[in-house]
């Protein structure tokens, strides 16, 4: 693990278009109701057996509520061989940082909302 990054740098990359992978490592429903821009959902308990997908990434950067749990999580994605030469960081102060830093979630869209009529006045 190369450390951690704060919200303000991280934002930052984001606007500047860096190649960088964020990994959220809470559950499936906490990332839909609301997650750092651009970022993709690997959930703690199924990093071990994903890890894989991160491989050839040159930095990535893991989320988690309060920036505790990202800590392990990069830990053990920078352990990985397929990720030995990336720059793996811990956002600080996890999600909760990140929107005190005030910066938007990005939410997923529900089934609900892939299922309603366009068209519908509701």
């Amino acid at each position: 693990m190369d450390g951690e990054i704060d919200p303000a740098a991280l934002a930052a990359l984001l606007e500047d278009g860096e190649d960088v992978r964020i990994v959220d490592i809470r559950d499936e429903r906490a990332f839909d109701r609301g997650h750092v821009p651009d970022s993709e959902s690997i959930p703690f308990p199924e990093l071990t057996t994903r890890v894989a997908e991160l491989e050839g990434a040159e930095r990535i950067v893991t989320v988690c509520p309060h920036g505790i749990a990202s800590q392990q999580a990069a830990q053990l994605i920078g352990s990985y061989e397929g990720t030995a030469d990336a720059r793996v960081e811990s956002l600080r102060g996890g999600i909760e940082a990140w929107q005190e830093s005030d910066h938007d979630l990005e939410a997923s869209p529900s089934e609900d909302d892939a299922e309603a009529d366009p068209d519908a006045p509701f």
